[in-house]
């Protein structure tokens, strides 16, 4: 049986084939459909050989592209998984993760805690002064 790790790499991977699979049934090469997608072709190839993640950004370019949907991509012959596997990574390897992210979804990410933080520090800073009236 796979551990929660070997989980997360086996659908990585399956995606990727499936990504891969499509692309050679259209006779595409990978710098065509990289170019398409708007990646650069070493991302575009990690991406097919599951050493990397698809953004949700991404797959939808590659469905609208090819003309499908993201469920055909991620579930190419109505497969759907009947377990769904959630891994609880450590705070850094979340870190590292996300500056494996494309520049803007990591902007996004930074923006958001940045702003988590700053509503932290005003409720605490509120809190402290409230307590000494």
């Amino acid at each position: 049986m796979l551990g929660l790790a070997g989980a997360v790499i086996l659908y990585i991977m399956n995606l990727g084939q499936n990504i891969k699979l499509l692309r050679e049934q259209k006779g595409l090469l990978q710098k065509q459909v990289a170019t398409e997608v708007g990646l650069g072709i070493s991302h575009y190839n990690k991406i097919e050989n599951g050493q990397r993640e698809a953004s949700v950004e991404m797959l939808d370019n590659l469905a609208k592209f090819y003309g499908i949907s993201i469920d055909k991509i991620v579930h190419p012959d109505n497969e759907v998984p009947t377990e769904v596997v959630i891994e609880d990574k450590t705070t850094m390897e979340q870190l590292r993760l996300i500056q494996e992210l494309e520049e803007k979804d990591k902007i996004i990410i930074f923006s958001m805690l940045d702003t988590m933080l700053t509503k932290k520090k005003f409720k605490d800073f509120f809190a402290k002064n409230v307590a000494m009236l």
